[in-house]
């Protein structure tokens, strides 16, 4: 079975709405799922999983958000070689950096070995009723690439 972890960090609850949704994805997939807000986990413990998805609201004029700062240093401690990640976060178009930490995430991510498997996902503040939607597809997909990558790598296909 494929495990997916979510680890998000959200003030106003516009981010922990945009995980929960994948999350949903996640679970309609049939992966497993682990959700965690970037407070309550070390980084290491993205080792232990196929997929790793996450977020984070932009704060100020492009910069992640205090509460993700520590788990942040600590993900330099990760070897994430190989492993299939996304990013997400909710934005605010009125700050000239738009959703830069999504951007900063997915470059973290890349320095620690892992392949972004989907083009980061990016909402104007609070997800509507069709963002909803297509971050629970984001979900479904993200767990259907890792499938195909599982299935393909267990059958000694190389990828």
């Amino acid at each position: 079975m494929v495990k997916v972890i979510v680890i998000f960090a959200s003030m106003t609850g516009n981010t922990e709405e945009m995980a929960d949704y994948i999350a949903d994805g996640v679970r309609e997939a049939g992966a497993e799922l682990t959700l965690k807000s970037v407070m309550d986990v070390n980084a290491s413990v993205m080792e232990n999983y196929d997929g790793i998805a996450l977020g984070a609201y932009t704060w100020g004029d492009g910069d992640l958000p205090d509460e993700f700062l520590d788990f942040y240093e600590e993900m330099d401690e990760v070897d994430l070689t190989g492993k299939q990640a996304v990013a997400f976060g909710s934005c605010d178009s009125s700050y000239s950096e738009y959703g830069a930490a999504v951007d900063l995430l997915e470059r973290k991510l890349e320095e620690l070995g892992a392949v972004i498997a989907l083009p980061g996902m990016k909402v104007e503040l609070g997800p509507s009723a069709q963002e909803k939607e297509q971050l629970k597809q984001f979900g479904i997909t993200f767990v259907n690439h890792l499938r195909v990558l599982k299935e393909a790598t267990a059958g000694g296909t190389i990828v």
